[in-house]
């Protein structure tokens, strides 16, 4: 049985990604893991609070996203055969942790921003 990766993505930001491309690739060599790539579009009331609202329809916003992810997955040296692409709505948090459950995954490697003293004033 081969491992399971999930890697959030954050298609907003080609910073975080460009972070975790080589520790992907590195994981994914063993065992010849499976690797899920996930995109979480923040629900209404998120976009909400920051004065945003959605321009599309959700088939549209979902559709555009998986095409996003599929294009960022591409400078992953992975094979095709062995990458999965899920777009999910909702918390980030919330839908990551669930489809690490469902999986289930056996890493998750997300990637995160260089902490600062707000971060351990204020949390991330």
């Amino acid at each position: 049985m081969s491992r399971m990766i999930l890697v959030p993505i954050d298609i907003s930001d080609k910073e975080f990604t460009e972070r975790i491309i080589s520790h992907v690739e590195s994981e994914a060599r063993i065992d010849d893991a499976e690797v899920h790539f996930l995109s979480v579009i923040p629900s209404l009331p998120y976009y909400a609070s920051l004065g945003m609202a959605y321009t599309a329809g959700m088939d549209e916003l979902r559709e555009g996203t998986e095409t996003q992810l599929k294009e960022i997955a591409k400078q992953f040296s992975i094979p095709e055969d062995r990458m999965h692409f899920h777009v999910a709505e909702g918390s980030p948090k919330d839908k990551i942790l669930a489809l690490a459950k469902s999986l289930p995954a056996d890493l998750v490697i997300i990637a995160s921003h260089r902490p600062d003293i707000t971060t351990y004033l204020l949390g991330s």
